[in-house]
């Protein structure tokens, strides 16, 4: 009898917790035009008439109303970093986002500010997307995408100039905007296919030539103190970058922990197989390790969640999504498998906070959705992450080797 009373009294208070926990609300709500309508569609219409904006439509979101968040940048311990800038009208952000992470990382092996050259980056990708969809006969993805770690793939082969030289932008353009470009390249390239004309070296002087035309010509040269020197020297000799210092990891069931694994998805077009697949605790104490011992990392992931929301510039996971306890390697996984989860967008993670015992990141983004605030506010261009949301939604991360050496010993070779 005593056994059947203490399970009872235990289920009872148990049910008592349950009800009492605290537990998030939704709401519908208006899309209303933010940064995205108010001033990037105004900023590239002149240049580029066929950006569409949104539908307005309602979305389903959490109702965080008189919720107080960490969403105030002077809360955070964070590392330095350039001003947040926009990727304007591109899907750009995985390199913007990679950039932003070496910018950091330039600053704090070399303690130089300097402001690099996303868009160089970008050119060198359509040139090498173009290369191989050549050489797949056309079986090769030709979009905007791609990942942080295809930063360090070009940046091997051509180097990379400081923003200085090579901005991307015409003269009298406001914002980044290559819809039009990318349909043209798109374009070209099906007629490449459809006529079984695959010469590499032809189809590669077009496709620099059509870049050329929409993004300027990329430098061979960049001058610095008085010394000319090569795109290639300066990554080397001035920015003292070493690509095979950087490791991508990630947190995925579907392949076995502890190896190494392709990330299987879009973006990751050359099929890239550096990611060093490890389960989700893991994956957590080295992000919160790394981000307390003065690193910063390149972060990717979802941003269309529930709890994702542009105006408090928050993103977390509300209750009625899954509880905090209940966020492991099988919840994290479904979603993706579900397609609930994907690589939306990359961002760059350089702080954090604890607030009731929970870590909380600070997000330099280059999306839009980070600037639905005012252009003068402190927070203009930055996003606040609670620790469940990077558990439970970003993909992988970026880091120096460094902060991953004593867990290269756990994966095969």
């Amino acid at each position: 009898m005593r056994k059947i009373l203490l399970i009872t009294a235990i289920l009872f208070s148990a049910g008592v917790i349950a009800q009492n926990a605290k537990r998030d609300k939704g709401v519908l709500l208006e899309s209303k035009p933010g940064y995205w309508k108010n001033d990037i569609l105004p900023g590239v219409e002149k240049y580029q008439q066929q950006i569409n904006p949104p539908k307005i439509n309602f979305n389903f979101k959490a109702d965080f109303s008189g919720i107080d968040f960490p969403n105030n940048i002077d809360l955070y311990k964070k590392q330095w970093h350039t001003p947040p800038i926009s990727q304007g009208a591109t899907g750009t952000c995985w390199c913007f986002s990679a950039t932003s992470f070496f910018e950091t990382e330039i600053y704090r092996l070399t303690k130089q500010e300097i402001k690099l050259s996303e868009i160089y980056t970008v050119y060198w990708e359509y040139v090498e997307k173009a290369r191989r969809y050549v050489r797949e006969k056309g079986n090769s993805a030709i979009g905007e995408g791609s990942e942080a770690n295809a930063v360090i793939r070009i940046w091997k082969t051509y180097g990379v100039v400081p923003y200085s030289s090579y901005s991307g932008m015409l003269q009298g353009q406001l914002f980044h905007a290559h819809d039009k470009m990318r349909e043209e390249i798109k374009s070209y390239l099906q007629s490449v296919k459809a006529a079984n004309a695959w010469n590499e070296e032809a189809v590669v002087e077009t496709i620099k030539n059509i870049l050329n035309s929409y993004l300027g010509i990329p430098p061979t040269k960049v001058v610095v103190d008085g010394k000319e020197m090569t795109p290639q020297e300066y990554l080397k000799n001035v920015l003292k970058i070493n690509p095979d210092d950087y490791v991508f990891v990630v947190s995925l069931m579907e392949k076995p922990f502890w190896e190494q694994m392709e990330l299987p998805v879009s973006d990751n077009w050359w099929h890239s197989k550096e990611y060093y697949n490890v389960p989700i605790y893991d994956y957590m104490k080295i992000l919160k390790q790394t981000v307390k011992a003065g690193y910063t990392v390149a972060i990717g992931g979802d941003v269309s969640e529930a709890g994702y929301d542009t105006q408090k510039q928050i993103a977390v996971i509300p209750t009625f999504d899954i509880p905090s306890d209940y966020i492991d390697d099988y919840s994290r996984q479904f979603r993706f498998s579900n397609g609930t989860t994907g690589d939306d967008h990359g961002l760059h993670l350089i702080g954090y906070y604890e607030k009731d015992g929970k870590d909380w990141y600070l997000i330099k983004d280059s999306g839009s959705g980070s600037r639905n605030n005012d252009k003068n506010d402190k927070n203009f261009g930055y996003f606040f992450y609670h620790e469940d949301y990077v558990k439970l939604k970003m993909l992988y991360f970026m880091v120096h080797k460094d902060m991953f050496k004593d867990y290269l010993s756990e994966f095969k070779k």
